[in-house]
C-alpha cells in the first residue's frame, strides 16, 4: 500500500516514514503540500497522511484541491493540540480520519488498518454491485447460493473459448445464461446465434447449420450460409442438443475439433471462429448410455459444465424474480397492475414444474387478464384443467389397485402433457419447451394420447 505523508515538521515526517516502512508500506514523504498535490498528479496514492497546519497551504485546503483534481486516497488529517476543530471539519468535507499530536505508534497502525479494510470492502461492494448490474440487464436474479454460484462459474469461463455445456429443466434460463456468458466474453461485439435443434426437421437441420450450395438439392436455388457461419466471429448456442441426430452429431464433432464446416453439396471446408455453448434438459449421460448420443461428442462438449438449478431449489430468488417479472410484463403489455401480499404468496405456493417461463407465462396472462389493475391470488391457483393424481384411478378418485406399468406410464405422460399445454396457455410450442421434447415430439404425443 502506498502512503503519501504531507508534513512540515522534519522530525515527525522522518520518524512516521521509518516506522511505516518497517511495517511494510510504501511511503513517501514530502514537506510542501503544493509539491505533494503535484505528486499525487503524477502517481496514485492509497492513503495521505496530511498536517492540518502549514505555512504554504492548510490541511483543509490541500483535501479541497486534491479532491478536485479527483483524487481518490483516504485523507487521514495530523491534528496538533487546539487544532482538532480544523481536522473534524475537514472530515466533514471529506477527510476519512484524523489522529492527534502527538500519537503513539500503535494508534498509526490501527487507523491505517481500518483504512484498508474500508477500501477493501469499497472495492468489493463496488466490485459485486458491477457484476450484479450486468445480470440484471440479462433478466437473471441471483440471490441464491446456488445461483450465485452458477454466476461465478459463468464469469471465469466467460473470457475463455472453452465449450460449455448448460443443463437444466426446461424453463431455468440456459439460453439466458449462454448470452451472459456471451456478452461477458471478449466476443461480445460478435454474434450470438441460437439454433434450437429439436424445432428444425432433420432433413433440413444440417442445412440449417452448415449451409448448402446452390442446387446442393430439391428447393436449393441459391447458396445460404448456415447459423455456423454467421456466428463466426461470436457465439453458436445449439440449444436441446439432445435431440441433434445421430448422423449430425458426427459431423458437429468434426467440426469442434477441427474448427471447419462443409456446406452442404459445397466440395470444399471453411475454417470458422465459433465458440460453442450447447444446452440440454435431458440426461445426456443416459442417451450415451442408450445409444441415443455420441460418447465422444458429448465429452467433448462437456468440458465445463454449468447446471441452472430448477426454480424449487431457489425459493431466495422467487420473490424479486416474481416482482421483476411483473414490472417487465407491464412495460412490455402497457397495463399497470398491484401485486398484493395475498397474490405473492400465492405465487410462492405453487411449485412452477415449467420454472421461470412457466412463471413467466402466467404473470403475463395475469397481468393482461386482470380486472381494474387487481392481480387476483386465484389467477395462481393450481389450474382446474391440470388433472389430479388420482384421476381415471376409480371412482371418487379412489385408487383400485396397482395398474399395469405401461398403463400408468401412459397415463402420468398423458396428465404431464395436458399439465404444461394448461401452464403454457394451450401454447404448444411452450408447451414443448416446458416438457424439454420438441414440437414434433409433442405433435406425435398429442395425436396418441388424443389431446
Amino acid at each position: 500500500m502506498k502512503v503519501l505523508i504531507v508534513d512540515d515538521d522534519p522530525g515527525l515526517r522522518d520518524g512516521l516514514s521509518r516506522f511505516l516502512k518497517l511495517e511494510g508500506y510504501n511511503v513517501v514523504a514530502q514537506n510542501s503540500p503544493v509539491d505533494a498535490l503535484d505528486l499525487t498528479r503524477q502517481a496514485p496514492f492509497d492513503l495521505i497522511l496530511c498536517d492540518v497546519r502549514m505555512p504554504e497551504m492548510d490541511g483543509p485546503e490541500f483535501l479541497r484541491r486534491y479532491k478536485e483534481a479527483g483524487g481518490a486516497a483516504l485523507v487521514i488529517m495530523m491534528s496538533a493540540y487546539g487544532t482538532e476543530d480544523a481536522a473534524i471539519e475537514a472530515m466533514k468535507r471529506g477527510a476519512y480520519d484524523y489522529l492527534s499530536k502527538p500519537f503513539r505508534p500503535d494508534e498509526v497502525t490501527l487507523t491505517l488498518r481500518k483504512a484498508q479494510e474500508r477500501e477493501q470492502l469499497r472495492d468489493q461492494v463496488a466490485s459485486l454491485e458491477a457484476e450484479l448490474a450486468k445480470w440484471r440487464d440479462h433478466d437473471l436474479v441471483a440471490q441464491s447460493p446456488a445461483m450465485r454460484r452458477v454466476m461465478e462459474l459463468a464469469a471465469r469461463v466467460a473470457p475463455h473459448t472453452t465449450t460449455v455445456l448448460v443443463t437444466g429443466e426446461s424453463g431455468t434460463g440456459k439460453e439466458v445464461l449462454a448470452r451472459k456468458i456471451h456478452a461477458m466474453s471478449p466476443r461480445c461485439e460478435g454474434p450470438f446465434v441460437a439454433l434450437n435443434c429439436g424445432a428444425i426437421p432433420e432433413s433440413l437441420l444440417e442445412s440449417e447449420l452448415f449451409g448448402h450450395a446452390k442446387g446442393a438439392f430439391t428447393g436449393a436455388t441459391s447458396k445460404r450460409r448456415g447459423l455456423y457461419e454467421e456466428a463466426d466471429g461470436g457465439t453458436l448456442l445449439l440449444d436441446e442438443i439432445g435431440d441433434l441426430p445421430l448422423p449430425l452429431q458426427v459431423k458437429l464433432l468434426r467440426v469442434l475439433q477441427e474448427g471447419e464446416i462443409r456446406p452442404v453439396g459445397h466440395p470444399g471446408v471453411r475454417k470458422v471462429d465459433v465458440r460453442v455453448v450447447a444446452a440440454t434438459a435431458r440426461d445426456l449421460e443416459q442417451d450415451v448410455e442408450a445409444g441415443l448420443f455420441r460418447e465422444d461428442l458429448y465429452y467433448r462438449l462437456n468440458v465445463i459444465r454449468i447446471h441452472v438449478p430448477p426454480l424449487r431449489e431457489r425459493q431466495e430468488d422467487l420473490e424479486p424474480l416474481v416482482f421483476a417479472l411483473f414490472q417487465r410484463s407491464m412495460e412490455r403489455t402497457g397495463q399497470r397492475v398491484t401485486v398484493t401480499p395475498e397474490v405473492l404468496a400465492a405465487i410462492c405456493q405453487r411449485p412452477w414444474p415449467g420454472n421461470v417461463r412457466e412463471l413467466e407465462n402466467a404473470i403475463e396472462r395475469a397481468v393482461v387478464l386482470s380486472p381494474n389493475g387487481k392481480v387476483p391470488a386465484e389467477a395462481f391457483a393450481a389450474s382446474a384443467e391440470a388433472p389430479s393424481a388420482a384421476s381415471g384411478n376409480g371412482q371418487n378418485g379412489q385408487d383400485r389397485g396397482p395398474l399395469p406399468l405401461k398403463v400408468a406410464v401412459s397415463r402420468a405422460e398423458r396428465e404431464a402433457i395436458q399439465a404444461a399445454l394448461s401452464a403454457a396457455g394451450r401454447n404448444r410450442a411452450e408447451a414443448a419447451k416446458i416438457l424439454g421434447v420438441s414440437i414434433r415430439s409433442l405433435f406425435y404425443k398429442l395425436k396418441q394420447h388424443a389431446i
